[in-house]
Parts: C-alpha cells; sequence; structure tokens
C-alpha cells in the first residue's frame, strides 16, 4: 500500500519549534525576505515606493524613508497592518493553519496558543485575515480541459420537536439560512487530481445561476463533469456534457465521475464538522475558499505552503473588513454567486 503524502518526508520541511525560537530580529528578517523577495530583502518604502536610503531603527524595529521621513515596519501596508501580535505569534499561527490538513478553528488556535497570550478574539480576526489574504478576485483565466462541478449544502439542518405531534417535515420546511458551496475543479493535465479549483455560495442548484457560472469560467467546448442534478442540464448546448447518476453508481462506464468536487466537498465537511462546527452565511465565502486552496496545494510541502501563504499575506492590502473588526467594521452582507 503506498504511504500517504503527508506521512512522506517530503510534505514536512518547516518546525514549528524553529519558529518558537527565533529572537525578534530574526522574525524580520523573515517578513523581509518573504515580503521584498524582488529586492532580495531590501526594504521598500510603502509610501513612496523608493528602494534607496532606507535606515533600520534597531530601539523601534521600524524602518525610516529618507526620501519621505516616513516611518514603517515589515508589516505596513500589509493585512497584518497596525497589529498588536509579536511577529513570532504570527508566524507560528500560519505554521499551525498549515499544518492543520482540515482546517482550524479560531477556538482551537486559541487553545494552541494559549502561552502566547493570544486569546479568542485575537485568533478569530488572525485566522479570518489568512483566510481573506487566500482570496483571489481578479483571476479571470477560464478553466478548461476536463472540469468537474458539484455542491454541497449547508445549514439546512431543523432540529426535530421533542414532541412526535409537534414535528414538521422537515424536507418542506423553508431554511433561510441553507446555502449551497458549488466547487468548480480543473483536473491535471498529467497524472490525477486537480490543479485548480474555484467555489462560489448560492442558495440552490438553480440552471441560472449554474449556467451563468459555466459560461463566466468554463471555456466553451470543454468537458464538464456533473451529477444528475436537473441544474446542470443546460450544459450540453456548449459544453461535451457528461454525467453520473449517483443513485446508479460512482463512475459511468466511459470515466464520467466527479470525484475531485466530491473530494472538495469531504474535506469541506470535516472543516465543518470535525473543527469549526457551525458556520454562518455572512463568513461562508472565506471557509470554502480555504477549503479550495488547501485541495490544490495538497502535494506541496508545508514550507511551500507557508511561504504562499506569508507571501500572499504581505502582498494583500489592510483588510476593510477585519481591521477593527471588534470595534464595530463588520461585513454588511454576504457574498453570492459570481
Amino acid at each position: 500500500m503506498a504511504q500517504h503524502f503527508l506521512l512522506s518526508a517530503e510534505a514536512r520541511n518547516l518546525s514549528l519549534i524553529k519558529i518558537a525560537k527565533m529572537n525578534d530580529f530574526q522574525a524580520i528578517a523573515t517578513f523581509r525576505q518573504v515580503r521584498w523577495f524582488e529586492t532580495k530583502g531590501n526594504p521598500v518604502c510603502p509610501c513612496c515606493g523608493s528602494g534607496g536610503k532606507i535606515y533600520f531603527i534597531a530601539s523601534r524595529k521600524q524602518f525610516k524613508c529618507k526620501e519621505c521621513a516616513s516611518f514603517f515596519s515589515v508589516t505596513s501596508g500589509t493585512i497584518f497592518h497596525g497589529h498588536k501580535l509579536p511577529l513570532q505569534t504570527i508566524l507560528m499561527a500560519i505554521c499551525i493553519f498549515v499544518n492543520a490538513a482540515k482546517g482550524i478553528s479560531a477556538l482551537q488556535l486559541s487553545r494552541v496558543s494559549r502561552d502566547l497570550d493570544v486569546q479568542y478574539k485575537t485568533a478569530w480576526v488572525l485566522l479570518h485575515k489568512i483566510r481573506e489574504s487566500l482570496m483571489d478576485y481578479d483571476s479571470l483565466r477560464p478553466f478548461q480541459g476536463v472540469v468537474e462541478m458539484d455542491g454541497v449544502y449547508v445549514n439546512g439542518y431543523i432540529r426535530p420537536k421533542n414532541r412526535l405531534e409537534k414535528r414538521i417535515d422537515r424536507r418542506k420546511a423553508y431554511k433561510p439560512n441553507k446555502r449551497v458551496v458549488i466547487s468548480l475543479r480543473q483536473r491535471n493535465e498529467f497524472g490525477i487530481g486537480a490543479n485548480r479549483t474555484r467555489t462560489f455560495i448560492l442558495r440552490s442548484e438553480n440552471p441560472i445561476e449554474l449556467s451563468r457560472i459555466a459560461h463566466r469560467f468554463i471555456a466553451r467546448g470543454s468537458e464538464v463533469h456533473t451529477d444528475e442534478n436537473i441544474g446542470y442540464s443546460n450544459f450540453i448546448a456548449h459544453y461535451d456534457h457528461r454525467v453520473v447518476n449517483h443513485a446508479v453508481e460512482y463512475c459511468g462506464i466511459n470515466g464520467e465521475n466527479n470525484n475531485q468536487s466530491e473530494s472538495y466537498n469531504s474535506r469541506f465537511r470535516r472543516l465543518q464538522y470535525g473543527q469549526c462546527h457551525k458556520l454562518g452565511t455572512l463568513y461562508l465565502s472565506n471557509y470554502a475558499n480555504e477549503i479550495a486552496y488547501r485541495e490544490d496545494t495538497r502535494r506541496f510541502n508545508n514550507g511551500f505552503i507557508f511561504r504562499d501563504i506569508l507571501k500572499k499575506c504581505l502582498d494583500s492590502g489592510i483588510s476593510n473588513e477585519f481591521c477593527g473588526y471588534w470595534q464595530g467594521n463588520h461585513r454588511v452582507a454576504e457574498r453570492l454567486g459570481i
């Protein structure tokens, strides 16, 4: 039997102990190497963009630009702008986030990091800032080749009443918070698995929204695999639509299946049931995209994923939704559709 990738030596080249043993200047050096990789760690002023005549003030652990006389740190203008945590704590939080194959809840992170004086509120915002940096808003490169689509429903459970005479038919009950997470996955051209994933939050698997997603993100003429849900019935007009009837089989006689989307659904369920237990609709898109990122990087070692996430965090601007969250700066509406 083949060894699982996470058990192999290639999967782990990042040590939490090494991060915990870092001093302040080593942590700053780590941020510098990742944020200013193009300049080999030499800082660039976020105010004026100057890369020369920048001085490091060791007592303040900040830089000063001689061109515009502004002070800045390794996190200025990033998603961690204005943080009050030690840099080692942020690095350890990202490391724990990376090593959690099924995701991690803010409560568990605060428990793991209790010795670092991280409270639940701090852990919640920190995790959501990391998830926010993983969101890809600008990529419109179409999916092509063999593409799979499927949906997984959340927040549709209604607890039955204790007395039999008070129970209702929960299949017909109105569920205002019920949502479906649609996963769009592109299979690898060579080998097994998928290399690209994109997620969407809908109220139901209706033909209008599903067709809109397909026309926006899937190249015409691609081979699209779905299940027997009637919401995908319109795909035949523009795509080579292959359908697998899950009531009869998991894989059709000609190889039609949506196993990669089912793999996404399985990992998402493990995040929902095993970690967070309850996912609200307001930030459901962030959780869905986190699992998409974990699926796409499942064959990379944890050191590469750590550097990639840290790079995304440092490349992201100041968060409009989580900067000052506990002071009342909340998201006002959920993200639905495309």
